[in-house]
């Protein structure tokens, strides 16, 4: 009975519309083909996706003989995706149709530290705006995904114990915006959007990556047989709160010796502010290193070398192929990239190391976004998804 009804719902229509998304299959005699199913039950579970939205016809196929077939595709033009991505001291977010493409964006220039009350209403107060700019109604929205800096609990859109984040523990970030957007809203720790932009948009074939953000603070983002992985509790890929080896400094989570309190781009601006530089932000020691400033280059080298020692021991459990540094330090030259590098090849066994790219984020302060957009795809037009949300359109209906 079982195996029954994992073969009935592997035909669902939800199940259909992947075929057709993933590029299976894009006529009707197609599916029916690989599905097995009869044509009558093919025609009315298309005419559900149809009516619903998720699909359009786009012309014909190539006859061979009789009748030429419609093709179907996915609309992913309509639906319009919600995207923010929030750091410590700035942010972005946009508007998108759910091909990812941006419709209309804006960098926020507001502190995680202010609160979810605050922040969240200052990024509801965006996307309306943006949602204007872009001509797109509201009702359109699909799905609206938001980064963090901070450990999430997915399922419940929930914060957890965050190092840098006061008043987000365990906020209802989901109703929150939900009182303004009546769209499902999925969180996720920001350097995991990061990641999975990445891979989505460069790296879609590599089933193992590693993204490390490196801005006001430090991050790691997990893709392990092609999807994000958060650990048990949301916290896998938390590297900024690891112990260092004669780590003295104390870290914004109250710990002594974090990786973070060294080497992060807050840890390089206080290390150049004792040498009496004007370096506040992450973005201020970008600046020196784009000058050449000697003492900012050094700091920079080594807090990847740094870094580079306490990744060492994730490129060995993971053998990712692909490790991509983004945030703000990404910008900082070569210096950084060269210490992480380096670090890495006196800390790993070359087979670890021996076909891995290191490279530079390309998305650069889209990458966050460009993951949101792609978080929020897989969710809602995921075939469970798909078949809820064409149970309730019916129920509607009768």
């Amino acid at each position: 009975m079982r195996g029954a009804r994992g073969m009935q719902s592997s035909n669902s229509a939800g199940h259909l519309l992947q075929l057709i998304r993933d590029g299976r299959v894009g006529t009707r005699r197609e599916l029916g083909q690989v599905t097995d199913l009869s044509r009558s039950t093919v025609a009315a579970r298309l005419d559900a996706l149809v009516n619903a939205g998720y699909l359009r016809e786009a012309g014909t196929a190539t006859s061979s003989g009789g009748r030429p077939p419609t093709l179907l595709t996915f609309d992913d033009l309509t639906p319009t995706v919600l995207a923010a991505d929030l750091g410590v001291t700035h942010g972005r977010v946009a508007v998108t149709n759910a091909r990812g493409e941006i419709l209309a964006e804006q960098v926020l220039e507001s502190r995680i530290a202010a609160g979810p009350e605050s922040v969240l209403g200052e990024v509801c107060d965006r996307f309306d705006k943006l949602l204007e700019k872009a001509g797109r109604d509201p009702a359109t929205v699909c799905g609206i995904g938001i980064g963090v800096p901070g450990p999430v609990e997915f399922e419940q859109a929930r914060v957890v114990r965050p190092p840098v984040m006061p008043g987000w523990h365990d906020y209802p970030v989901r109703d929150a915006v939900g009182r303004r957007f009546k769209a499902p809203l999925y969180l996720e720790n920001d350097a995991n959007l990061m990641a999975l932009g990445e891979h989505q948009v460069n790296f879609p074939d590599e089933s193992t990556l590693l993204f490390l953000k490196v801005g006001s603070g430090l991050g790691a983002g997990i893709i392990a047989g092609g999807e994000v992985l958060r650990g048990a509790d949301g916290a896998a890929g938390d590297i900024g709160h690891v112990r260092i080896k004669d780590g003295t400094a104390v870290c914004t989570c109250g710990a002594i010796g974090c990786l973070a309190a060294s080497a992060s781009g807050t840890a390089m601006a206080r290390e150049l502010r004792d040498q009496g530089f004007a370096a506040l932000t992450s973005r201020d020691v970008v600046s020196f290193v784009a000058k050449g400033e000697p003492a900012a280059v050094a700091v920079v080298h080594r807090s990847g070398l740094l870094v580079g020692e306490v990744l060492a021991t994730a490129i060995s459990l993971l053998n990712p192929r692909v490790l991509v540094i983004g945030g703000d330090l990404a910008d900082a030259g070569e210096q950084f990239l060269r210490g992480v590098h380096e670090s890495l090849l006196q800390h790993t066994q070359p087979l670890a190391t021996g076909r891995l790219v290191v490279t530079t984020s390309t998305l650069g302060d889209r990458s966050g976004v460009t993951g949101a957009v792609a978080m929020v795809r897989d969710q809602v037009f995921a075939p469970d998804a798909v078949d809820r949300r064409l149970a309730e359109l019916a129920g509607a209906v009768s």
